[in-house]
């Protein structure tokens, strides 16, 4: 009986959140770095079973049948899907399952609410505002999400969807479903307007990615995180859990630092990216003056000897390498190279792939020691003493154009300086552009080689000749 009693015991319980505060804090230090990024997911995972304890001591919990079938269906679903998917697909599954958090944030306000009205009308303000807004945010980040995942998947077309009007229809969107919770703020008791704003919202949050091409999808999925860590974080409020507020504040706060800080990377207004209508998917190149430009392609025992007598390497990895699972034969690759004295960098740009850090999460993953992986500002100034620069899939961020052409769309974005190699092979399987559908003058470049074929293919090519030299 004392032990019962001393377990929910208020004090013990919020003890027992101090600590899973602490550890969440921690969990986002290490996750700084690769290195330390594994330990800090263990760290994070026992934050978080540590807060769903000391939420199940609290006493007014109940329904304990109905919480472990959850969290049997939950792990059922959750832990083969993540051990199964594979690193091409890790985008869409991170966009997937942050969708799921803002999709639960949006029942649990509907729940609350429904249950406020059977109670007697509306809850408080100070319980009812943040029901109302992580009604609204939660169901933007689950729609949105979804919209995001068929793109990454290729269900949907990876290129900008625009209707006429685009910018109105969100916008009279946004008003309906703020309208809608202002009257019920101010005094409305309706399940029904309370609907409207779940749906409203849902629109929103499909048409907010729509018009948003595949090449900003990083920067989409950062910013549809930090919705569903503020959705959670004003769900707590409303249900008086520090749990959640602390755990989502961090997430809303991270995600939308990293928002801000890939916005920085790529040159562009949050606004802008946002407003859509940017990134082709794979669009053939453009003619430009009408003349076709000539391109130097390149065969295997000709890159091999190229690698073999260079002093220093980098690799510029891209979707493409990731598309190819083209890692483990690159590190294979690199390794080789080491024993013949070679010295092997990776170039790593902060909206390479489709979400945040998927170079670092797919090299990691191929074993490359982790001082190998150097990020833009630190590889840049090292690209005029290297000998050759090994691009493969980065269409987009080695795109010379970026710094070049003042009337180019991505004008200004920081890229990989990889045309000021001594020499540039470009690993690509045709001649159409990255996501952003944009050509890139680099391929014309008198620097660079093309090697055309699948990345993997290509590389163990490569290193079938290197072998024999």
């Amino acid at each position: 009986m004392y032990t019962a009693s001393f377990l929910q015991d208020p004090d013990f319980i919020r003890s027992l959140y101090i600590v899973a505060f602490a550890l969440f804090i921690i969990d986002l230090r290490l996750m700084n770095h690769p290195r330390t990024a594994r330990k800090g997911n263990v760290i994070g995972a026992v934050g978080m079973g540590i807060a769903v304890i000391a939420t199940l001591l609290i006493e007014s919990v109940g329904d304990y049948g109905l919480i472990a079938l959850g969290i049997a269906i939950g792990t059922a679903v959750g832990v083969p899907a993540a051990r199964s998917v594979k690193m091409t697909a890790m985008p869409q599954m991170v966009a997937l399952f942050n969708g799921v958090g803002g999709g639960a944030v949006a029942l649990i306000s509907f729940a609350e609410y429904r249950g406020s009205l059977a109670a007697g009308g509306n809850p408080d303000l100070d319980v009812l505002i943040p029901i109302l807004f992580a009604a609204i945010i939660g169901s933007v980040s689950f729609w949105g999400s979804n919209i995001a995942f068929g793109k990454l998947q290729e269900i949907l077309p990876g290129r900008p969807i625009q209707l006429p009007g685009q910018q109105f229809i969100n916008a009279a969107l946004l008003a309906l479903c703020v309208g809608s919770a202002i009257a019920i703020a101010a005094g409305t008791e309706s399940e029904g307007l309370f609907i409207v704003i779940l749906v409203g919202a849902a629109l929103l949050g499909n048409m907010f990615v729509l018009p948003i091409g595949g090449a900003d999808m990083p920067v989409v999925i950062s910013l549809l995180n930090a919705f569903t860590g503020l959705s959670a974080a004003a769900a707590g409020l409303a249900l008086d859990n520090v749990a959640l507020i602390v755990a989502g504040m961090l997430v809303g706060a991270s995600g939308s630092i990293l928002t801000m800080l890939m916005a920085e990377a790529m040159n562009r207004s949050i606004a802008n990216i946002f407003k859509g209508g940017f990134g082709g998917g794979g669009a053939a190149p453009a003619a430009g003056d009408g003349e076709e430009k000539p391109v130097r392609s390149t065969d295997p025992a000709d890159v091999a000897i190229q690698l073999a007598y260079a002093r220093k390497v980098v690799v510029a990895p891209g979707y493409g390498l990731a598309v190819a699972q083209a890692q483990h034969t690159v590190r294979e690759l690199a390794t080789a190279l080491e024993k013949r004295g070679v010295e092997v960098r990776y170039a790593i740009h902060p909206v390479a792939g489709r979400m945040p850090g998927h170079m670092n999460v797919l090299l990691a993953e191929a074993d490359v020691p982790y001082d190998q992986l150097k990020e833009m500002d630190e590889i840049n100034p090292e690209f005029p003493q290297t000998d050759v620069a090994l691009v493969i899939g980065a269409n987009d961020v080695t795109n010379p154009a970026a710094r070049d052409v003042a009337d180019s769309p991505i004008y200004g974005m920081p890229i990989l300086d990889v045309d000021k190699a001594a020499s540039v092979i470009v690993l690509k399987r045709s001649m159409n552009t990255g996501f952003a559908g944009i050509d890139n003058p680099l391929f014309y470049a008198e620097n660079t080689s093309l090697l055309f074929g699948d990345a993997k293919e290509s590389v163990q090519k490569v290193l079938k000749e290197l072998e024999e030299l």
